[in-house]
């Protein structure tokens, strides 16, 4: 076990930042003089605890080799662009402790004691002209010879960004100019350091290239990586390098499924010293991995951007130097205005994690209609309508009710809505590891039936509708056709007779209305019904919530179908949810508009100007 040490411990003596600028800034984060997130506070107490217990590990703090590569900033680089142009880079506190860490901290064999740097920091904070130069610290001061060093990202064009960083400096360094040759015109492909046969040049997974032998490879915007063979490509080659360098620049995202989501969750470990992190985050101080430094930018929990201006720098250490309160002001003021721009802004500028690119439902408006009720003892006896989403074979199944609870004060119906889950027993825990999501969690509480075997066992599920039209009155029961055969003869077996009503889910195709639609129709006078369809689902669920006209079943299953769901529209606005892009499991929230609309299609109609229900 680790020994957590008080920051009162830890800081006995105040440092100088003149003489020791990572551990004077570290102090000062810990103490409050310097606002930071809770990632970054937990490596910066990283820090001062292995200044006490790191040599134990052998570890060694060569404050000498971390102020070369500071210095390294204002000596030689210079910043490009607007009002930087031309002026040297002189590091800010907190990039000096990023680039002091990296290199000052050795091992016991005096090569450097970190592989792998992970940076997550607000837009606009100057990330890739830092990288640009660590780049240019490997390529030119750290004595490697036949140095390789790469720019590297997902697309060709997003690793030139932080290459044209580096070609900027070496134009407009003397120094560096003098030392190295450029190739290529427009665009410059190559920076060549002759005196130690070095060079550093872009790369991405479009490259095809094999074989690279990195001294410090540079990625920037790992969000944006479809998946992780540019840092596995990198990483391969690390074993040609005594002290090779990994460092990963990235804003936050918005894929759990991903491989940035896999260093983010790494980075936050390593730096909180436990596997296992509560909710704040608490420093625990256990050695999760030597090899990696962790600087993520994020705000506290209860932290909201959106009226609190004192946590901006928890997301924007380099607020008020290259990013102005103002403009971020701008853009709190037009989070406010335009809901629908309000995810980007969190994730861009704010380091949230949001659950989706373009949020189809606010967790504000979500927690409005949440509730705790217990269907069957409010609404047995009374007519329900279903909402069935199959999986194919595993993964998860879902089954939604929706029912009437009244009428609001205007005439309008109120409805009640909840869901079950099902899902295979056997691969449960492979599958929670898989998705990130904690279902052995959800199954312990009943929110999730695991079912016995690797596949969905549909005779369970049928069995259980069984139950419900012993409870309910069932009006109808939407499903999809894609599986349903399989479930229609469980049902057959069970002798269970229940109006199903075909509901696609897409957004191309809409289901042909049922005969007793068209003869109720008929008979009411009124123009053929219109069959159910998923964007017309959509829109009268969206209304419902936005509305407070529905109150939800509070279920974590629902919770993370809602807050991961993904909408696809088509040239009209029609929006249907689109499964491969979610970043959670979405089968609870599918079956929930399913069962809402084949309630909302069945509702009366209020057509008189008193607002009278025609039933």
């Amino acid at each position: 076990m680790a020994s957590v040490y008080s920051v009162a411990e830890l800081i006995r003596e105040r440092v100088d930042p003149e003489h020791d600028p990572v551990t004077g800034w570290a102090q000062a984060v810990l103490t409050g003089e310097v606002i930071q997130g809770p990632h970054v506070r937990n490596a910066c107490r990283r820090h001062l605890q292995d200044l006490r217990d790191g040599p134990g590990r052998g570890l060694t703090w060569d404050l000498a080799a971390a102020k070369r590569g500071i210095g390294f900033g204002p000596g030689v680089c210079r910043l490009n662009g607007g009002q930087f142009e031309g002026r040297p880079f002189v590091l800010q506190p907190s990039q000096a402790f990023k680039s002091g860490s990296i290199i000052g901290w050795k091992r016991a064999d005096g090569t450097r004691r970190f592989r792998r740097a992970y940076i997550e920091e607000g837009k606009g904070n100057g990330k890739s002209p830092w990288a640009a130069k660590m780049g240019m610290y490997g390529l030119a001061a750290d004595g490697e010879k036949r140095a390789e060093i790469y720019a590297a990202a997902s697309k060709k064009d997003q690793a030139f960004v932080l290459f044209r960083d580096a070609v900027a400096m070496v134009d407009l360094s003397p120094k560096l100019s003098a030392a190295i040759t450029k190739s290529g015109l427009n665009p410059v492909w190559n920076l060549a350091h002759g005196k130690s046969a070095s060079f550093m040049r872009p790369i991405s997974s479009e490259d095809g290239q094999s074989g690279p032998r990195p001294h410090f490879a540079l990625c920037d915007e790992v969000h944006e990586h479809r998946d992780g063979r540019v840092l596995e490509m990198l990483e391969r080659g690390f074993k040609f390098r005594r002290q090779p360098l990994l460092v990963m620049i990235t804003n936050s995202g918005t894929d759990r499924n991903s491989v940035c989501w896999e260093e983010h969750q790494h980075a936050v470990r390593v730096a909180a010293g436990t596997r296992e992190p509560d909710a704040a985050f608490t420093y625990v101080g256990e050695v999760i991995d030597d090899t990696t430094f962790s600087f993520v930018c994020a705000l506290d929990p209860g932290d909201d951007p959106l009226t609190d201006p004192s946590c901006w720098p928890k997301a924007n250490p380099l607020l008020g130097v290259t990013i102005s309160e103002e403009y971020l002001a701008g853009v709190v003021d037009q989070a406010r205005q335009m809901p629908g721009k309000l995810n980007g802004i969190l994730r861009l500028h704010f380091c949230v994690w949001t659950d989706a690119e373009k949020a189809w439902m606010g967790r504000e408006a979500l927690e409005a209609v949440l509730a705790d009720f217990d269907p069957a003892e409010e609404h047995a006896g009374h007519e329900v309508f279903g909402g069935l989403d199959l999986s194919a074979s595993k993964d998860m199944t879902a089954k939604a009710y929706c029912a009437r609870s009244g009428t609001t004060a205007d005439g309008r119906p109120t409805y009640d809505a909840w869901v079950e889950a099902w899902t295979p027993g056997d691969t449960l825990a492979a599958r929670a590891l898989a998705d990130k999501a904690p279902y052995e969690v959800w199954e312990r509480d009943g929110w999730l039936q695991a079912v016995p075997g690797k596949l969905i066992r549909l005779d369970f599920v049928a069995a259980s509708l069984a139950q419900d039209a012993a409870t309910y009155l069932i009006e109808a029961f939407a499903y999809d056709r894609h599986t349903f055969k399989r479930f229609e003869e469980e049902c057959d077996a069970l002798n269970l007779e229940v109006n199903f009503v075909e509901h696609p889910q897409g957004g191309k195709r809409r289901a042909r209305p049922t005969e007793a639609q068209l003869e109720a129709a008929e008979q009411d006078g009124r123009d053929p019904p219109q069959g159910l369809w998923m964007p017309g689902s959509i829109r009268e669920l969206e209304s419902l919530i936005l509305e407070g006209r529905i109150r939800l079943r509070r279920s974590p299953v629902l919770i993370s179908a809602m807050m991961s769901a993904v909408i696809t529209t088509d040239a009209f606005d029609n929006g249907w949810f689109e499964k491969r892009k979610a970043t959670n499991r979405i089968d609870a929230l599918v079956a929930l508009a399913m069962a809402v609309g084949a309630a909302t299609q069945n509702a009366p109609v209020d057509d008189t100007p008193g607002g009278i229900l025609i039933l």
